[in-house]
């Protein structure tokens, strides 16, 4: 069964960055566009902040254009998600998936932005 494994959150002040990767153990993963989803606490409905195709272009959500840079390594089966200027609106559970999503979710990792 495929797994996806992220990494790379914590409790960060405003303004400050994080990195997050995401690992996945599909052997298809080259083919397959890719996508950081969000959920913040209380919030059924995921929000994906970003997309990335096979060959590595990106299309963002309004919310973090600009701040957000998304990047994937297929040879490693990764995905990363670059953070910079967070705000305190950016906190939630951050998790990849396939766009569309196809794969069972993971764990996510926790972002907290808080002064």
């Amino acid at each position: 069964q495929v797994q996806l494994v992220e990494s790379g959150g914590g409790l960060v002040q405003p303004g400050g960055s994080l990195r997050l990767s995401c690992v996945a153990s599909a052997s298809m993963f080259s083919i397959h566009a890719m996508g950081w989803y969000r959920q913040a606490l209380g919030q059924k409905q995921r929000e994906l902040v970003v997309t990335i195709t096979s060959r590595g272009s990106t299309t963002y959500a309004d919310s973090v254009k600009g701040r957000f840079t998304a990047s994937r390594d297929n040879a490693r089966r990764t995905v990363y998600l670059q953070m910079d200027n967070l705000k305190p609106e950016d906190t939630a559970v951050y998790l990849c998936n396939a766009v569309p999503t196809i794969y069972p979710w993971g764990q996510g990792t926790q972002v907290t932005v808080s002064s």
